[in-house]
């Protein structure tokens, strides 16, 4: 019963066998394929981690920068809250917009620039310098999470690799192989009944060639005996065509 669970449930006929061939030819092309292109991903993936390590260390020191650029700028216009009042009010569309790609991830697109009229009296130069240091933050924190996602969707994805090739290494592989196996086994033993029967039926043929070989000879030698044993008597019993009564003409 286990045997039977673990081949397909086909017929032990040639054409069977030509298609669980070609089935397993199939599979193993396939498992080489999808092998490499577990390799290939793999690969990408531990690239996509090592620079997700260095961008995380690089959103470290620019987020750093960034906070002390923003200490400065407080600093420097006594508070920030009428910077942040300018600000709010110089925002019209966003300086940023992200989207998301089936295979870069994250991405993302410039806007508009946001300019806050501080003079420099006025901590203008800082209010710049801080602009453009949270620029870059923005910007490494964009590429952090492409990369991120590009890592997540490619975990997924190296996963449904390694199961169908788990699936064909170990379930489809091994069960056509068996298959293969009950067929020829099938086969051998189709064709060993089939030469055991030839061999039955030319040997009832020989048999029976031999009997009538035997018949015949004891008809032959039974006939030879009589033919001899009225020899003996003379031809008593054997009318001669030549004797005829007297009074009788011969006809020719």
């Amino acid at each position: 019963m286990s045997g039977a669970s673990n081949r397909e449930a086909v017929f032990a006929t040639r054409q069977s066998l030509g298609l669980m061939k070609s089935k397993l030819k199939g599979a193993e092309t396939g498992h080489s394929l999808l092998k490499r292109k577990s390799e290939a991903l793999t690969k990408r993936f531990r690239e996509i981690t090592q620079r997700i390590d260095e961008a995380k260390r690089k959103m470290g020191r620019v987020m750093s920068i960034a906070a002390f650029s923003l200490a400065e700028v407080t600093y420097a216009t006594g508070g920030g809250s009428n910077l942040n009042y300018q600000v709010q009010e110089s925002v019209k569309t966003a300086g940023f917009r992200v989207r998301t790609n089936q295979e870069k991830g994250v991405t993302s697109r410039k806007g508009t620039r946001i300019l806050v009229s501080q003079g420099w009296a006025g901590g203008g130069q800082q209010v710049q310098q801080c602009r453009e240091v949270y620029g870059k933050a923005v910007e490494t924190l964009v590429e952090l999470a492409s990369l991120q996602t590009a890592f997540v969707i490619l975990d997924d994805v190296i996963k449904v690799v390694n199961r169908r090739v788990n699936a064909i290494e170990h379930v489809i592989i091994p069960r056509t192989e068996n298959t293969i196996r009950y067929i020829n086994s099938e086969l051998d033993e189709l064709d060993r009944e089939e030469f055991y029967r030839l061999k039955k039926v030319q040997g009832k043929k020989r048999r029976d060639a031999e009997e009538a070989d035997k018949e015949l000879r004891a008809k032959m030698a039974e006939a030879g005996t009589t033919a001899i044993d009225r020899a003996d008597d003379g031809g008593e019993g054997v009318p001669d065509i030549l004797e005829e009564k007297e009074d009788e003409d011969l006809i020719f």
